[in-house]
């Protein structure tokens, strides 16, 4: 997605306390982004092997990389082997020199991850919240657990800025916007310049789904892959989908908005206004609401006694409960067509199954595929793997991170223009 600017994304920064941009100017010469990204993929390299590597010359080279040393991302350390001669000194991507902040606003919860620039959670934190009925609460809920993540952190190390993701679709142009039909109490916008301007960071805003297939791409289940598609099963369903590499966010963001493709044109109505949406079928409560009706067809089921949860439907169901496990298979079933509707028509290669439903595993799987193979061309389901997320609860949070580790490798000035997180 890149850097914030006014144009482009409407929450722009501005430096705390007229923050200088240091070496900003040196290091935005054109060779910096793609230097510092090739340093992080091989983690330890000497000046030869990147001129090797990118052709060009050593003394280019040996400029770029002094003002990457002052960025505090790339360090000097130790020497390397030689065939003759001396040997080269090796430059080592900082992996722990920064933090980020991700931020994953779910439609029930707010999570916070805390990750070095190798897309490691350092802190993590969660704790559920009514977001589409308390856009005032979820801003200071998000807030209060990035200052806590940032103050079990505290050891002079500073942070780079905030990746979030939110439950709703997100154009990239206007991304203080939400769906008033989706979270109306919010009144059309994320009012996420407050997160911004409180933590003295700079911020980028995606789509949940969007942002769980980065981090998939980057760090889980589809790392390797260029192109797949990763759905988010929760209180909505989503996807992100990911091709050629990147993030296909289609003309106004609202690519990937399964949940509301129709399986029943004249069936239960949804928060969208229409009728029959997959969300309706599969969502959260969608699954609570069915194992209620057919609990008393189940009297020996563990999910008698108290409102039946999604975590007390996944724990029957792995443990063999017939009345949670014909839930999750009534689930499969429509999450299989929706599938085999895109394995018909964008093929991607692996398709990951993220959100809490996933913890069953196979239980959701085994029925899923074999409705996916009963509706799809042999040589689509041949080609393409289902699998669930390696990256589970915090995938969101991550992948928003992750947007904001993106963003700094495509223009290195922003680790100057950001020296230190405010302390409010």
């Amino acid at each position: 997605m890149g850097l914030i600017t006014d144009d482009r994304f409407g929450i722009t920064p501005s430096a705390p306390n007229g923050g200088s941009p240091g070496s900003a100017a040196s290091a935005a010469r054109p060779l910096a982004a793609p230097l510092l990204k090739l340093i992080w993929e091989q983690r330890r390299i000497s000046r030869a092997d990147i001129a090797r590597m990118t052709g060009l010359s050593r003394s280019t080279v040996t400029e770029a990389v002094k003002d990457l040393l002052r960025t505090g991302l790339v360090h000097e350390t130790g020497t390397g082997e030689t065939s003759g001669g001396r040997r080269p000194i090796m430059l080592e991507f900082q992996d722990d020199a920064c933090g980020i902040l991700g931020v994953d606003i779910g439609a029930t919860h707010v999570g916070v991850a805390l990750t070095n620039l190798r897309g490691q959670v350092v802190e993590w934190r969660i704790q559920g919240h009514p977001v589409r009925e308390d856009p005032k609460g979820t801003r200071a809920l998000a807030l209060r657990l990035c200052r806590e993540c940032r103050a079990a952190w505290a050891d002079g190390r500073q942070l780079l800025g905030i990746g979030v993701g939110m439950p709703c679709p997100i154009d990239p142009r206007q991304p203080f916007l939400v769906s008033e039909v989706v979270m109306p109490r919010w009144k059309g916008r994320n009012g996420l310049e407050e997160l911004r301007d409180k933590l003295g960071l700079p911020l980028l805003v995606d789509n949940d789904a969007n942002l769980g297939a980065l981090a998939e791409h980057w760090w889980g289940a589809g790392r390797g892959v260029d192109d797949f598609a990763y759905i988010k099963v929760a209180t909505g369903i989503g996807l992100g989908h990911i091709l050629g590499g990147q993030i296909y966010r289609g003309s106004a963001g609202v690519a990937g908005e399964i949940g509301h493709l129709a399986i029943d044109p004249h069936g239960r109505p949804c928060v969208c206004g229409l009728k029959g949406c997959l969300a309706t079928y599969a969502g959260t409560a969608a699954l609570l609401d069915e194992a209620v009706r057919l609990l008393p067809e189940y009297p020996a089921s563990a999910l008698h006694g108290g409102t039946p949860d999604l975590a007390r439907i996944a724990d029957a169901a792995v443990a063999g409960d017939p009345l949670a496990r014909r839930v999750v298979r009534e689930a499969a079933e429509y999450l299989g067509i929706t599938v085999a509707g895109l394995l018909n028509l964008n093929n991607p290669s692996v398709v990951v199954l993220g959100g809490g439903l996933t913890r069953v595993e196979e239980v959701l799987l085994e029925p899923l595929r074999e409705t996916v193979r009963r509706r799809t061309l042999v040589s689509s389901i041949s080609a393409t793997r289902i699998i669930t997320s390696q990256l589970g609860p915090r995938a969101v949070a991550i992948g928003a991170s992750t947007l904001m580790l993106d963003a700094v490798f495509a223009d290195p000035t922003l680790f100057h223009k950001w020296p230190a997180g405010r302390s409010a």
